[in-house]
């Protein structure tokens, strides 16, 4: 018998945050219940959280280990449900391995962020490994954002010349590929919220857009610096999150302010095949936009920063 979940460390609009290690959580969570799970698992690097995890421990016991909180959350997931791993390429390798027995394996995507200094004797590591699973046959829900043409940054010209295809190009931009090269790494100690790596608010914006829907259940059982969180509430997401030591992810949604704003960016700035610099560079440059469709586009509202209650 499923017993209740206990008392979350901070609750709001949307979501509940859990202060505990997630396999004490999870069992508790009803099966059939989530629409999207994001893991962005410790990567047995040595590295040290203010949680005072293990961070170190044998191959062999890290991909045990793995294995244990990934069944959960296949576990909860709904049929159609999505699952975003997020890991080294290393570990995602026997962890892919092992969901592809369990679920229907739709993309392995890199995010191209260099993660360390060059290694001696190997290629200069610069990518993560973000696997897409679903469980069932297809997914759900699954609608990716579009990218704006890329440009140059000085004079709004196009990258790549398109031909006699411009005026064949969706106004609302580019397919996404399973290759993205446009998150930023979270260096900035302003913006830094763990002294491990933290994950982009535009990369989880993208995910998040992608597999669920406004009123869908999110789950993160790695929390981190609560960016799946912030995004998230933002886009108006139920969520559940679970981290060891959650002090940081509670004082950000304190001045989630920046957060929101940020968001709102990047939300103008997609599902566009240009973006509102872009154009005026063209324009200030002489490029010739004529020949592109950008009939249909519309402007998009800033979203609206909910109320926290914590």
């Amino acid at each position: 018998m499923m017993t209740m979940l206990p008392i979350p460390k901070m609750e709001t609009q949307f979501g509940k945050l859990y202060e505990a290690d997630c396999l004490s959580i999870l069992p508790h969570i009803p099966a059939g219940t989530v629409d999207l799970v994001f893991a962005d698992p410790p990567f047995n690097l040595g590295k040290a959280y203010n949680s005072k995890f293990d961070d170190a421990i044998p191959e062999q016991n890290y991909v045990l280990w793995c294995e244990q909180w990934l069944d959960e959350l296949v576990r909860v997931l709904r049929p159609g449900g999505a699952l975003f791993l997020f890991n080294l390429p290393k570990w995602n390798l026997p962890l892919g391995a092992f969901l592809g027995k369990k679920m229907t394996f739709r993309h392995w995507i890199s995010v191209d962020i260099k993660y360390s200094l060059p290694i001696p004797k190997r290629l200069y590591p610069s990518h993560y490994s973000l696997l897409y699973f679903i469980k069932g046959d297809k997914p759900a829900i699954f609608h990716p954002d579009r990218l704006p043409i890329k440009t140059c940054s000085h004079c709004g010209k196009e990258a790549n010349d398109y031909g006699g295809y411009k005026d064949k190009m969706n106004p609302a931009g580019v397919n996404l590929t399973d290759v993205w090269y446009d998150i930023p790494p979270v260096r900035h100690a302003k913006y830094k919220k763990r002294k491990a790596n933290e994950l982009s608010l535009k990369l989880l914006d993208r995910v998040v857009s992608m597999a669920s829907d406004p009123g869908s259940m999110v789950l993160d059982p790695f929390g981190g610096a609560g960016t799946t969180f912030v995004a998230a509430e933002l886009l108006g997401r139920n969520w559940i999150g679970i981290e060891l030591e959650a002090s940081a992810i509670v004082e950000r949604f304190e001045n989630i302010n920046a957060d929101a704003d940020y968001l709102a960016k990047l939300t103008a700035s997609k599902n566009r095949l240009f973006t509102s610099d872009s154009l005026k560079l063209r324009k200030r440059f002489g490029h010739d936009t004529s020949k592109y469709r950008l009939d249909g586009l519309v402007e998009k509202p800033d979203l609206k920063l909910q109320p926290i209650l914590i």
